[in-house]
C-alpha cells in the first residue's frame, strides 16, 4: 500500500511570483484540477484519501464527493504539523504555496524520518513555477534564451535570487543525500476556466492567475494594457492539460523505467509560446464585444503599475522554456496559443459576473485556505 499527501487540493499554487501576493484567492487552481484527474483514474477507488484543509467546510464538502477522502484541518506552514504528515506517506505530490520554506522544510523533515523508519526512500513531486526562468525585459524586448528541462548543467545554472529557487534548491538537495527522490513540474502561463465538481461547488477556484490580473486591470482602466510594448514571451498550457503532466509523471516514478530525478528531475508544464501584446490583443478584442472598453492595447503607466501589480512589471519578463523531458514520458498537450486567446472571452464573462474590481480584488487577496490530500493507493 502506497500512501500519498497531496497538497494544494483547495489552497493556493502560485507558479507566478509577485502574483503570490496578489492572487491568493486563486484557492487550489492546479491542486483541484489535480485531484479531479486522479478521480478519473481507474484505481482511483482504491485510493484512501485524507484532505488536510484551514477550512473544515470545504473540507467536508470534499468528503461528500469523494467517498474514499476525509479531511482534517491543518497549514502546510505548520512545519511540525507537515512534517508528522509527510513522515506517514511514501509520496508527496505538493501543489500548495511554490515560495513556502517552511512548508518544504517540514515536507522534508517528514520524508527524511519516512525513509529512516522504513529504509525505502519516499517520492516527493513539488510545483513550482517557469517564474524561475524570468528576466527584467519589462516587456521592451523578446529574449532569445530558451530553457530546456533535460539540460540539468542549464537548470543549475539559475541564480539563487531567482523567484522559487530558495524551495527548488532545497528539494534538489535532498535528492542528492539520497533519502527521498525528487520531482520538480514547472507550469507556466496557465489558462482556461477549471472545470469539474471541486470548482462547480467552490471548493477549489476555477480561475488561472496571469490573464485574468490583466483582464481585471484592463476593465478597470476601460482599455487594454501591455507592461512595455508587450514584446516578451512566455509559454503557456491550459488547466486540464496540465494536470495530465501530475498523472503521467506519477505513473513514470512508479515503473520499472524510472524517469530523471534530483537535478535531472525537472519537468516544465508548457506546450505553445505567446507574446505579453498577444495577451493584450486578446483582451482588447473582448472589451470591445463586450462593451467594456475600447482602442488598441496601450503601455500601463507608472501609476498603473504600482496600482494593478504592485510596482511590479513581472508581467513583463521572458519565461521560454522547452518541455523535452516531460514529452518524454508521453505527455503531448494539445491545446494551443489560439485556443488560450479564445479563452479570454469567457475569463472575462466570469470576472465581470463575479463582479470585483481589479483595485479590491488584488490588494485584498491573501494566502487563502491550504490543503494536503493523504491518499493510501493498493498496489
Amino acid at each position: 500500500m502506497t500512501k500519498i499527501l497531496m497538497t494544494g487540493v483547495t489552497g493556493i499554487c502560485s507558479p507566478n511570483p509577485i502574483l503570490d501576493e496578489l492572487l491568493t484567492s486563486l484557492s487550489g487552481y492546479i491542486g483541484g484540477a489535480v485531484l479531479h484527474r486522479f478521480s478519473q483514474r481507474p484505481d482511483f477507488n482504491s485510493f484512501d484519501i485524507r484532505v488536510i484543509v484551514r477550512s473544515a467546510e470545504k473540507g467536508e464538502k470534499i468528503k461528500a464527493l469523494y467517498s474514499n477522502v476525509s479531511p482534517a484541518v491543518g497549514s502546510h506552514s505548520d512545519i511540525p504539523f507537515i512534517s508528522k504528515e509527510a513522515s506517514e506517506v511514501d509520496v508527496v505530490i505538493a501543489m500548495a504555496d511554490c515560495d513556502d520554506v517552511s512548508a518544504v522544510t517540514g515536507t522534508l523533515q517528514g520524508l527524511k524520518k519516512r525513509f529512516q523508519d522504513t529504509g525505502k526512500k519516499p517520492i516527493f513531486i513539488n510545483t513550482s513555477g517557469t517564474g524561475v526562468l524570468s528576466d527584467d525585459a519589462a516587456g521592451m524586448y523578446a529574449s532569445e534564451t530558451i530553457w530546456d528541462d533535460a539540460d540539468p548543467e542549464q537548470m543549475a545554472s539559475l541564480k539563487p535570487s531567482q523567484p522559487h529557487r530558495p524551495v527548488d534548491s532545497k528539494i534538489v538537495a535532498a535528492d542528492e543525500e539520497d533519502y527521498v527522490n525528487t520531482y520538480i513540474i514547472l507550469p507556466c502561463t496557465i489558462w482556461a476556466i477549471a472545470k469539474g465538481p471541486l470548482f462547480d461547488q467552490g471548493i477549489s477556484n476555477k480561475k488561472s492567475e496571469q490573464i485574468p490580473a490583466l483582464i481585471r486591470a484592463s476593465l478597470d482602466r476601460g482599455q487594454a494594457g501591455t507592461v512595455g510594448l508587450g514584446k516578451n514571451i512566455w509559454h503557456n498550457i491550459e488547466i486540464h492539460e496540465l494536470a495530465e503532466l501530475y498523472s503521467i509523471l506519477f505513473d513514470a516514478v512508479h515503473s520499472s523505467n524510472k524517469p530523471g530525478q534530483g537535478r535531472e528531475g525537472y519537468y516544465f508544464g508548457a506546450n505553445e509560446e505567446h507574446t505579453l501584446y498577444q495577451v493584450g490583443q486578446g483582451i482588447s478584442d473582448t472589451l470591445h464585444k463586450l462593451d467594456k472598453g475600447k482602442g488598441e492595447p496601450t503601455t500601463f503607466t507608472k501609476e498603473e503599475i504600482d496600482r494593478y501589480f504592485n510596482g511590479s512589471s513581472y508581467l513583463g519578463s521572458n519565461s521560454r522554456c522547452r518541455p523535452t523531458r516531460s514529452k518524454a514520458l508521453g505527455w503531448a498537450p494539445k491545446l494551443t496559443t489560439n485556443d488560450m486567446i479564445a479563452s479570454i472571452y469567457p475569463e472575462t464573462e466570469l470576472i465581470i459576473e463575479l463582479g470585483a474590481s481589479a483595485k479590491s480584488d488584488i490588494n485584498s487577496e491573501g494566502c487563502g485556505f491550504q490543503a494536503y490530500l493523504l491518499e493510501s493507493l493498493r498496489v
